[in-house]
């Protein structure tokens, strides 16, 4: 499938995203959030696909929501009854928030490597990934509250099972920008790199290395640690045995078994793609 703002390649068993529009910061126009939504339903469907990582061109990840994108959503809204009216736009702040949903609901574990900037709608996304990498001149920014609104497809949602609730709110009151020192001090970002390639060799690896193991575990890994993040530890612990007592005894034990008695690397059969019986899209 052909994106206007996104490119995605699939080799190694690793997914890749980029952002692809450098010359214009990859703002995020109105296109990008259907493509965020489209390019993770390929994802899903793509069986050979056990890890995925997103990452930027340019001097900077995004420099946010397309201000043209914000006067369009702005402009658009109808001359009717008040209430009416609201009650539509808050469907499509739900809508918007699927775009990141799709990368928090992505079965498989989600890496991005952040160089330069990385603004407003560029922090409700990366909040939605697994883990997070980023370069030396790299800074992070709630950019929302200096246009007068709150920050609305995630951030203020996702920010704080990362970082310290007083830092989030800190960088939510303020919208100051948080450079990459002490993001990787607060662990917002596993690593910081010298360079955007140095970074993403270093990303591209760590998604091989997952890549290389049972898919079976690793998806049911994503999700008892994002179920346990919403739940009690009884809840969790619960679900744990529930989801064991179907997912434990599967061939990529026996596989990993096997090859690790014969000091030989596992290969593991691909994941199956979903079905699509009813929803033939997102």
């Amino acid at each position: 499938m052909a994106y206007e703002t996104l490119t995605l390649e699939v080799a190694d068993h690793v997914a890749h995203v980029r952002l692809s529009r450098p010359d214009q910061l990859n703002t995020m126009i109105l296109p990008m959030w259907q493509e965020f939504v489209d390019v993770f339903a390929e994802i899903g469907s793509e069986p050979s696909a056990r890890a995925v990582v997103i990452s930027s061109t340019g001097k900077h990840f995004t420099a946010g929501l397309d201000l043209n994108a914000f006067a369009e959503i702005a402009g658009a809204a109808p001359k009717e009854e008040a209430g009416r009216v609201r009650e539509q736009l808050r469907t499509s702040v739900l809508e918007m928030q699927e775009s990141f949903n799709a990368i928090e609901n992505c079965r498989l574990p989600v890496l991005v490597a952040v160089q330069g900037g990385c603004i407003g709608g560029g922090v409700d996304l990366i909040s939605a990934c697994d883990m997070r990498y980023c370069t030396e001149d790299a800074f992070f920014c709630i950019q929302e509250i200096n246009i007068g609104m709150t920050a609305d497809v995630g951030t203020l949602q996702r920010l704080p099972h990362l970082i310290p609730s007083g830092k989030v709110r800190e960088l939510a009151y303020t919208g100051r920008r948080m450079y990459a020192d002490e993001a990787k001090e607060i662990g917002l970002v596993n690593d910081v790199y010298e360079s955007a390639d140095a970074m993403l060799d270093v990303v591209m690896a760590v998604a091989r290395e997952i890549a290389a193991k049972s898919p079976l575990a690793i998806v049911g890994t994503k999700e008892m640690l994002n179920y346990t993040r919403d739940h009690s530890v009884a809840d969790a612990l619960n679900y744990m045995s529930v989801w064991q007592s179907g997912m434990l005894l599967t061939d990529d034990l026996m596989v990993q078994m096997q090859a690790n008695k014969a000091k030989e690397s596992a290969e593991f059969a691909d994941l199956l793609p979903p079905r699509k019986l009813v929803r033939k899209r997102g």
